[in-house]
């Protein structure tokens, strides 16, 4: 799964220490989440969509067999 949190987040000129305790996770999270190292809770999927002001599908883009068939 692809993510573009990095890219929302820069956009929004926020460091990765302040979206963390923005959203009450670690740093390391973040970081596991930027590199789609880390599939987020619905919960955790949704307060991202909202800082960012957009939908969940902004955010993460499912590949391969990630996809319904």
């Amino acid at each position: 799964m692809k993510t573009l949190i990095k890219e929302k987040r820069n956009e929004l000129y926020i460091t990765q220490e302040e979206l963390a305790h923005k959203l009450n996770v670690s740093r390391q999270t973040i970081i596991s989440l930027e590199k789609g190292k880390y599939k987020p809770s619905l919960i955790l999927a949704h307060k991202l969509a909202q800082t960012f002001n957009c939908t969940i599908e902004d955010l993460f883009i499912f590949e391969g067999d990630e996809n319904i068939k």
